[in-house]
């Protein structure tokens, strides 16, 4: 009876927070309600269970990174990472609650992990599935015969059957006559009115992220889970065989050398090549090189897993060529990188170059992690690979990169004169912020003028007025945009 007392009150606690999830996230743009949303989960979390969890520290990165991702959201104003932090951030977290209520002796990146992940959640559906079927049975059927019960289900059975053929034959009626026309039309005005459709679905969806939560809570209170023993990198089988793998390597190497050899004045000198600018050569070179680097990633990693080395000098032998294949796969990043470099001091900063770059930088610690492993060969390249991403993601949503772009940009206007309003335009509310500080230095540049007058027109409309939509950086620009004289 106590047992049954504690789940009824935890079910109650439930609906509380899916009615939060459907205020904080289904009301217009998301703002700070993400993290307040964010706190109450979690204080719902430890209610339930405690403060017993295992996998603390890369519980605790995950727990860092999901609270970083859902206050940007109060912080900044980026339409690319606002679209993918709506799915990052619930994967994130229901990793992280599956994780820390998981036995210590499962390996947190590996295939028995990754079915348990998907047996936790497809068993969350079941369980939801059979609490609604429960509800209707025992709560709302419960002294309903089963003929009645029947009959209804025939009932809605024939308005989902006859329901499009209602609409099609309205549709006629409402075509053959004017005054049925009007009739009809004063229906959906008076739903409109009275937003009954509205209500409705939000109701449907609150009840459905409450029996959401309910049931995962549920499924992960069982904790047990078969024993399983840790594969290490050394009991992988490998295959392939090494002086086959040394061969290859040569090959690849040798052809990067000459490569880097010919190449170097046009790497990191002024030399270019003829007839072409250098802005050319570096967007016609840049993604090549993007991908051979990648390619030499895969091909390192294959190696190192899969390669059978039978000798000692064959393994050092190997090693020397891997540490040989990461050099030159460096020197190639960085002339990618420098190219990069060239191509936005020719044709200016955005998102998609400054995100390249991240990358590549991402990519050069990659590389520099995978030459210690090559030498030490007891650490886990895939663990420190997932961490690291977990950290460089996360990075790029804490840095506001709109306004690293948009700062490069009028730091390249004031040396060049150049500039384009209109990408400044199309960003969120620091392309705004970068478009009045632009004119604030140059009052009289073509065309910004009426953007400007544009966005200040647009105060109204903007949405900052929910308190669910508050946004620190939304706020910054509609007072300068007010306070702006035009």
């Amino acid at each position: 009876m106590e047992e049954r007392r504690k789940t009824l009150l935890f079910l109650v606690i439930c609906l509380i927070l899916g009615g939060l999830a459907e205020v904080s996230l289904l009301h217009g743009v998301i703002g700070v309600s993400y993290p307040l949303f964010i706190a109450v989960f979690y204080a719902v979390l430890y209610f339930r269970f405690g403060f017993k969890f295992t996998h603390r520290r890369i519980g605790l990165l995950l727990m860092i990174v999901i609270w970083l991702l859902s206050a940007s959201y109060m912080f900044f104003d980026n339409e690319l990472f606002y679209v993918l932090n709506m799915l990052a951030i619930p994967v994130l977290i229901f990793v992280h609650i599956v994780l820390i209520t998981t036995p210590n002796h499962m390996d947190w990146i590996s295939i028995p992990f990754f079915l348990r992940l998907v047996d936790k959640f497809s068993s969350a559906i079941m369980y939801g599935k059979r609490l609604t079927k429960l509800f209707f049975k025992r709560v709302l059927f419960r002294k309903v015969k089963s003929e009645t019960t029947h009959t209804l289900k025939k009932i809605v059975l024939g308005m989902l059957v006859g329901s499009p053929i209602l609409f099609f034959v309205t549709i006629l009626l409402v075509s053959a006559d004017e005054e049925f026309r009007i009739v009809i039309m004063e229906v959906p005005e008076f739903i409109v009115k009275f937003n009954f459709i509205e209500i409705l679905l939000r109701s449907l969806a609150a009840l459905l992220l409450s029996l959401l939560f309910f049931s995962v809570f549920q499924v992960l209170k069982n904790r047990y889970v078969t024993p399983v023993v840790r594969v290490s990198e050394e009991k992988i089988d490998k295959n392939w065989d090494g002086i086959v793998v040394g061969t290859i390597l040569i090959l690849l190497n040798g052809i990067y050398v000459l490569f880097v050899a010919i190449q170097f004045k046009y790497f990191f000198g002024e030399a270019i090549q003829e007839n072409l600018t250098y802005a050319e050569y570096a967007r016609r070179g840049f993604f090549e090189l993007l991908i051979v680097t990648l390619i030499n990633w895969s091909i390192l990693l294959a190696c190192i897993k899969l390669a059978k080395v039978r000798k000692k000098s064959l393994g050092y032998f190997l090693k020397g060529l891997y540490s040989l294949l990461i050099a030159n796969s460096s020197i190639i990043l960085t002339s990618a990188y420098m190219r990069l470099s060239e191509y936005e001091s020719a044709y200016g900063f955005t998102m998609d170059r400054v995100l390249a770059h991240i990358f590549m930088v991402f990519l050069m610690v990659i590389f520099a992690y995978t030459f210690i492993r090559v030498w030490l060969e007891g650490i886990s390249l895939s663990h420190f690979y997932l961490i690291a991403g977990l950290i460089f993601y996360t990075g790029l949503n804490v840095v506001d990169l709109e306004e690293i772009i948009v700062g490069n940009n009028l730091n390249r206007f004031e040396e060049t004169g150049k500039i384009d309003v209109h990408y400044l335009n199309n960003l969120s509310y620091s392309g705004i912020n970068g478009l009045i500080t632009l004119y604030e230095i140059e009052p009289t540049y073509p065309e910004l003028r009426l953007l400007l007058v544009h966005h200040k027109e647009k105060i109204a409309d903007l949405d900052i007025t929910t308190w669910q939509s508050f946004n620190f950086k939304k706020q910054q620009v509609v007072e300068r945009l007010r306070e702006l004289e035009l």
